[in-house]
């Protein structure tokens, strides 16, 4: 699974305990600050053979940090290994993931920075911008909760829709208020790119782009990273509770996203699809507890 559709879809992936292999020899649970090179900051992510992250190693050098990169080939790893002290950081989720491991493993790590947000797109092979789809048509989104739930997001952006109390990342069909401007079907995701011909729009997970021969450039409507709404999809560096204030930590956050040739790389590994952030640590923070807290009265 890509990237893109992590960011779309991770709350429909199950969390597991840490897998053995994932752990190092010598790893240790106590924090370090970067300055020892038999020590260096342990970064987990998915896809470390991505260019821009040996960029990202070379630019924490110059500033003196040592940095590992752990590689990881299962989204459900990085946070135990976090948790056991496997890793001093990780960098592959966005909140509402870490929001749900949270709560269902009882654990408290924390946001420390942004990255990226990786926009959630609506196409449509009849319309060219969602002011043209006539009043009372038919729009698909995926029908699996967490794509649903930030598709409906994306409709209320562009004016298509209006939710039960504007809307939030629980938001279902049932929340699509009569005064909507269209009616909204709930299908496969797999069948949202299929379904255009059948529909005013779709909104499609940008794993099933290609095969739709469709690019993000095609979409006529996208996420609106300055939506309050969007903040739970930012993808974000995470830490230990205790580690929040590590200013080595926090100097890492700022390199990832200062550093020129780190930047470009994350666009181009995306397809380009990336909208770069830097949304303020306590602004995630604030994010994150709200998630916690409607995923606890979800789950009563």
């Amino acid at each position: 699974m890509s990237r893109t559709s992590f960011a779309a879809a991770a709350l429909a992936l199950p969390l597991v305990v840490l897998l053995g292999a994932c752990a190092s020899p010598g790893s240790s649970a106590e924090p370090n600050d970067g300055s020892s090179a038999d020590a260096p900051v342990r970064i987990g992510v998915v896809g470390a053979g991505d260019p821009y992250w040996g960029e990202y190693e070379k630019a924490a050098e110059a500033e003196g940090i040592d940095v590992e990169i752990v590689d990881f080939t299962e989204y459900t790893q990085p946070n135990p290994a976090l948790t056991a002290g496997e890793l001093d950081l990780n960098q592959f989720q966005h909140i509402i993931y870490l929001a749900t491991y949270n709560q269902q493993s009882g654990e408290d790590l924390v946001p420390i920075g942004s990255t990226a947000i990786y926009p959630l797109g609506l196409y449509s092979s009849k319309y060219a911008s969602p002011d043209e789809i006539p009043a009372g048509e038919t729009v698909a989104v995926p029908n699996d909760d967490s794509n649903q739930a930030r598709a409906l997001l994306v409709l209320q952006s562009a004016g298509l829709v209006e939710l039960a109390d504007g809307g939030s990342a629980f938001s279902t069909t049932a929340d699509v208020l009569d005064s909507s401007k269209v009616r909204v079907e709930a299908v496969d995701a797999a069948f949202t790119a299929t379904s255009l011909p059948d529909v005013a729009a779709s909104v499609v997970n940008n794993d099933f782009l290609d095969e739709a021969d469709l690019t993000a450039d095609d979409a006529i409507a996208t996420d609106d990273p300055e939506d309050p709404n969007a903040l739970p999809y930012v993808n974000i560096f995470a830490a230990r509770a205790d580690d929040a204030e590590n200013p080595t930590f926090q100097k890492l956050v700022e390199i990832y996203q200062n550093t020129q040739s780190v930047q470009d790389g994350v666009k181009d590994a995306s397809g380009g699809t990336a909208l770069l952030v830097q949304t303020p640590a306590e602004d995630l923070l604030a994010s994150l507890k709200d998630v916690e807290e409607g995923i606890a009265a979800q789950n009563g």
